[in-house]
């Protein structure tokens, strides 16, 4: 056998490892071409755009939501306080399962169902790197549990803000308002700059009217974190600007002595300045604990206040509009004399009833029950508004007719919008041929007159518009437009008068007579008032039928349901000679006007009380 071997090639070896070494050195210049090509990408071609992308993951811009300015009564007494509060967030782009974070919270802490369709309804709103608010106030010991657990939940804040405080709750309810947090239409009309970092807004009264003096500037800063969206530092700050105080009208004393004397029925209460319009107290009762909106109240609770038969959310001192009863009587008194139908001194049979001409249908007046007969044989216009003589009314209403009427009582502010600053105001009914056409299609009828000449019918009227017009006849012609707001940030806001009622001296005298008469005089409807009495009231009774009463019927109050009883109204400004208080009060169901009149006593003495106190100083 014989055996080859193969003789080696010196030169071949040495060229094959020379090409090997130049294609190694070719391999290793290529990628260290590329890695010095990528490197110059980066810190050059493409310095700006990786640069911006780092901060973005390093550095974050933070909105800083205003503090809400403050709210107090004429007399300083804060009525809405913002309190500091810990929230609970969730940063949408920090957290890698946004179901398993939520589940692991609800394990921590409670959250409500309600709590979580707000954040739920917020998340899509918001952007990814801003906290989400899940749950407001938590407690120190929650705080602490997340604080524990805070390694294993990324993208979990829990940041100290401030949140709204009515620190007198249903006394102010539906005077101030209150805020709540901000739903998905108001996200849509609300400016997204201005809001960012906020999440409540006014709903509804003063809160939601002032809004933008209430709510301030919205600030930013730029903050350093981490790779768990953890704050490290703050790099620039610019601070928000806080939103602006408002000093109110209202006066504690009044609104408490308001609500003290309506008790537990149901029914409003509205005291006005005379001499600037200023809303010295408005009050409806029931009211409600604002403080339970504020971050968005639970089912139960909401559904508690919508289905009460006595519907506490409802505003009664500027919603609600009732037939107005025999305080109307002062202005149409007012409105004989200005179309030379009466004079102070003209009278009218009073029998207890009234019919029109060539109708057998009697229209009774209230005494008739009572006496069996009229007022007196004749009546002048002091004894009918003393008395409150429907018949001397009716009378007058027929020579008016509707049309005159509605011409000579919208000056006083009936049948239109008062103006004031608050929300969700309604403006009665001041009935005429004309709105009757357009309102149901139909005629005015001659009977529908009558109604109306002693505030019945189709005439509806709220507590606010009764003390309006009060306060006109106290100042003599003069009317301004209510508001509850008399500063801001200390700066005083200007009444606005509206035009006055023009009338001789003497037409103002005979009506204010009258209404003096109403306390002061010995067959006065409201003479009970007058017992140890330190000043003089002028006033007038009103008694609304809740439910028609046949011709010829009796009715008996204690017989008829609760709710379908009389309201109860009074309208009264004092003192005579220089008011500085006047009002208008219903108490729903009351029975009649006995039930609203001790209120205007309550109410008057407390202002005045306080008046000479401080006239003192």
């Amino acid at each position: 056998m014989q055996v080859q071997f193969e003789i080696k090639d010196p030169q071949r070896e040495a060229r094959i490892y020379a090409l090997r070494t130049a294609v190694a050195i070719l391999f290793v210049v290529l990628c260290l071409v590329l890695v010095l090509g990528r490197y110059y990408a980066l810190q050059v071609t493409e310095f700006e755009t990786y640069q911006t992308q780092s901060e973005a993951n390093r550095v974050q811009l933070q909105a800083l939501p205003p503090r809400r300015g403050l709210i107090y009564d004429r007399n300083g007494v804060l009525l809405a306080d913002n309190q500091p509060s810990y929230t609970l967030s969730v940063v949408r782009e920090s957290v890698a399962d946004l179901e398993a974070t939520l589940a692991a919270l609800r394990a921590l802490v409670p959250v409500s169902e309600n709590d979580l369709e707000n954040f739920q309804k917020k998340l899509p709103r918001s952007r990814a790197s801003e906290p989400v608010p899940l749950r407001f106030r938590l407690t120190q010991e929650e705080r602490a549990r997340l604080a524990v657990n805070r390694f294993r939940l990324p993208g979990v804040v829990v940041e100290a803000q401030l949140l709204r405080h009515y620190p007198h709750g249903e006394l102010f309810s539906h005077a101030i308002g209150y805020v709540g947090r901000i739903n998905e239409r108001e996200a849509q009309i609300l400016d997204e700059t201005d809001y960012r970092g906020t999440n409540h807004v006014g709903k509804v009264g003063v809160e939601k009217y002032y809004e933008n003096s209430l709510h301030g500037d919205v600030g930013y800063q730029n903050v350093e974190s981490n790779a768990h969206g953890r704050v490290l530092r703050v790099l620039e700050r610019f601070a928000p600007v806080p939103g602006k105080n408002l000093t109110l009208t209202l006066d504690y004393r009044i609104q408490r002595a308001a609500i003290d004397a309506l008790g537990e029925r149901r029914g409003a209460v509205v005291a006005i300045d005379p001499l600037s319009g200023g809303v010295l107290a408005l009050v409806s009762t029931p009211g409600y604990d604002t403080n339970l909106f504020v971050n968005g109240i639970s089912s139960s609770d909401y559904a508690a206040l919508r289905d009460s038969l006595d519907v506490p959310l409802f505003n009664r001192a500027i919603q609600g509009t009732y037939p107005p009863g025999s305080t109307i009587k002062p202005f149409m008194a007012m409105a004989g004399l200005q179309t030379g139908l009466v004079t102070p001194l003209s009278t009218v049979p009073d029998p207890g009833w009234y019919s029109l001409p060539g109708d057998t249908h009697k229209y009774r007046d209230w005494v008739l029950r009572i006496r069996g007969t009229g007022h007196a044989p004749r009546v002048d216009m002091k004894m009918a508004i003393a008395e409150s003589c429907d018949v001397y009314f009716y009378d007058l209403a027929r020579r008016l007719t509707i049309d005159r009427m509605a011409e000579y009582l919208n000056p006083f502010g009936f049948g239109e919008l008062t103006g004031i600053d608050t929300t969700s105001e309604r403006g009665g009914v001041l009935p005429s041929t004309q709105w009757k056409r357009q309102a149901m299609g139909q005629p005015w009828y001659p009977g529908e007159t009558i109604s109306a000449g002693i505030g019945q019918g189709y005439m509806l009227a709220s507590p606010l518009q009764l003390a309006v017009a009060t306060s006109v006849v106290a100042t003599r012609g003069k009317r301004w437009r209510p508001h509850l707001v008399m500063a801001v940030d200390a700066q005083p806001v200007a009444p606005t008068q509206s035009a006055p009622v023009q009338a001789p001296a003497d037409y103002w005298d005979a009506v204010i007579d009258g209404m003096r008469e109403v306390v002061h005089g010995a067959r006065g409807t409201a003479k009970a008032l007058a017992n140890g009495i330190a000043y003089e009231m002028a006033g007038k009774t009103g008694t609304a039928q809740v439910i028609g009463i046949a011709q010829g019927a009796v009715y008996n109050e204690s017989e008829v349901d609760e709710r379908h009883r009389h309201h109860g109204l009074f309208i009264a400004f004092a003192p005579i000679e220089s008011p500085t208080i006047a009002v208008g009060i219903i108490v729903e169901n009351g029975g009649g006007s006995s039930a609203a009149s001790p209120i205007a006593r309550s109410v008057i003495d407390t202002w005045l009380a306080q008046d000479t106190v401080a006239r003192s100083l």
